[in-house]
């Protein structure tokens, strides 16, 4: 198992989140805050896999998928629109391997939004073993079965 040592690691969440909607933004492919969510998802695990972590933010196992919380709630009044604003200042380069966050982003974001929702929702994976039909609804996804499952 993996030791995570969260004390040398200062990346939010939410400011990954702002970088992501800024890129977006100005590259005139605004995404919504589903759409984030699972953005913020796809780059965790990919994270993890590499024995890494982007940010230290639990993610939740929620009706439409993988959440981090306090994101949602600062995105929440776009309700399902683009998020249309960006962020002064914002920048990636503490995170590591921004190259892997970038090509994330633009893949992904080309995506149905409801496309991305199948895909964290596919059976085995993190997010359905901890939902279980509603059961675990906002319940810790821990990031080992984020790491590991399909």
């Amino acid at each position: 198992m993996i030791e995570w040592k969260e004390e040398t690691v200062m990346n939010t969440a939410l400011d990954l989140a702002k970088y992501i909607v800024t890129k977006c933004v100005k590259e005139k492919r605004p995404i919504s805050n589903l759409q984030l969510q699972k953005i913020l998802y796809y780059i965790q695990k990919a994270f993890l896999k590499n024995g890494n972590t982007a940010f230290f933010d639990d993610i939740q196992a929620w009706t439409f998928g993988p959440v981090v919380r306090n994101v949602y709630y600062y995105f929440c009044a776009y309700g399902a629109m683009p998020i249309s604003f960006s962020f002064d200042n914002i920048s990636i380069e503490n995170y590591g391997d921004t190259e892997i966050i970038n090509q994330i982003v633009e893949e992904k974001r080309e995506l149905d939004p409801w496309e991305m929702v199948a895909e964290t929702h596919k059976r085995g994976g993190a997010w359905e073993q901890i939902y279980q039909n509603g059961a675990g609804n906002h319940k810790l996804i821990p990031r080992e079965l984020i790491r590991t499952a399909g």
